[in-house]
């Protein structure tokens, strides 16, 4: 008897050290602040890689942090689902961050591109009202908002994007694939992106195994960063994919105070 309690036990530690380790991290949601000078006195959330098939984080809560930090913008920075059949949850979390009424500005991302057909997750953005940037740039009060289109997919069109930019003006770029830094040869003030969700897997030589680009492979997959042309930060997301667990890396929504 006494050595089945002890199995016991020992089976209930092993799923709390799974669960603490794995499953825990996608649902203990981390609020990342940046502070950035650019003098625009601008709070602007970031949401990354929803991923909504395999989101922990619910509508409710998202909207709740949505109302106590006050943004005067939210950018999602693509990946929403890339399963038709999750549309409908998609909905859910749509309708949970649109009622807030902060103006949302987003882009797509690769996994948006592998559904069979794209225009139906576009045709549900425009629905709640979210400017969807593909290419293109966009003159708001105080900046220039610039939109690529996802480097992964091949979608990317710098030139396009910055056709009718004006470069006197403070220039913010959303994207989804932090890998377009290395080819962005034009001058720009903050950009935000995604994508490579801190590694998920936050483990040594992990982007050597996985080809995720050429950027985390120099260990460049999260937080801010800063080349010649310009500063950067790369979301570690609020979903997961492939598997739907993270190790030693939260979920994330990130405060920019720009």
């Amino acid at each position: 008897m006494e050595g089945i309690l002890l199995n016991c036990l020992y089976v209930l530690l092993v799923i709390f050290i799974l669960y603490i380790s794995f499953i825990l991290p996608t649902q203990w949601l981390k609020i990342e602040r940046i502070k950035y000078p650019l003098n625009l006195n601008l709070r602007i959330l970031q949401i990354s890689d929803l991923h909504v098939e395999r989101l922990r984080i619910s509508p409710s809560r998202i909207a709740a942090i949505i109302n106590d930090e006050k943004p005067d913008y939210i950018f999602i920075t693509g990946d929403f689902t890339k399963h038709r059949k999750s549309l409908p949850r998609l909905e859910e979390y749509l309708r949970a961050m649109t009622i807030c009424n902060v103006p949302i500005y987003c882009v797509l991302g690769n996994h948006d591109y592998q559904q069979k057909n794209v225009k139906d997750i576009v045709k549900l953005l425009k629905k709640y009202g979210l400017h969807l940037l593909r290419n293109e740039s966009l003159h708001l009060e105080q900046f220039e908002l610039i939109g690529i289109d996802d480097f992964d997919s091949g979608k990317s069109n710098i030139e396009a994007a910055f056709q009718a930019v004006d470069d006197r003006r403070t220039k913010l770029i959303i994207t989804h694939d932090p890998n377009i830094v290395l080819h962005l040869n034009k001058d720009f003030d903050y950009l935000m992106a995604g994508h490579l969700h801190g590694k998920q897997f936050n483990i040594p030589f992990f982007f050597q195994i996985k080809n995720a680009g050429k950027l985390p492979r120099m260990g460049i997959y999260k937080g801010s960063h800063k080349n010649e042309f310009g500063t950067y930060y790369i979301s570690k997301g609020i979903g997961q994919t492939g598997i739907n667990a993270r190790l030693f890396v939260r979920s994330e929504i990130t405060m920019h105070y720009l």
